[in-house]
């Protein structure tokens, strides 16, 4: 299944993302697609969708000027350490 959904996003990436297939442009850097990928491959299938998923919905927000940057948490970390030190 992992391998599946890798590839989906691969193709779905090279064949012009979200500007081609939806007209949106990603207010994130990595761009949910990337998010999505690298999350799956760090936590897992069910996981890192569910991770993409939430990201997904946050994401091309209208009153959005500038692009936010959010990386894929490291396994294992605490996300509050994350927040005091980034």
């Amino acid at each position: 299944m992992q391998r599946l959904l890798l590839w989906l996003i691969r193709r779905y990436r090279k064949t012009g993302g979200g500007m081609r297939w939806f007209g949106i442009e990603c207010n994130f850097r990595p761009s949910c697609s990337a998010y999505t990928y690298t999350a799956i491959k760090r936590y897992g299938a069910i996981k890192g969708v569910g991770m993409g998923w939430r990201r997904i919905k946050r994401c091309n927000r209208h009153d959005s000027f500038c692009k936010c940057i959010e990386p894929v948490p490291l396994k294992g970390a605490n996300s509050s350490a994350e927040s005091t030190t980034g």
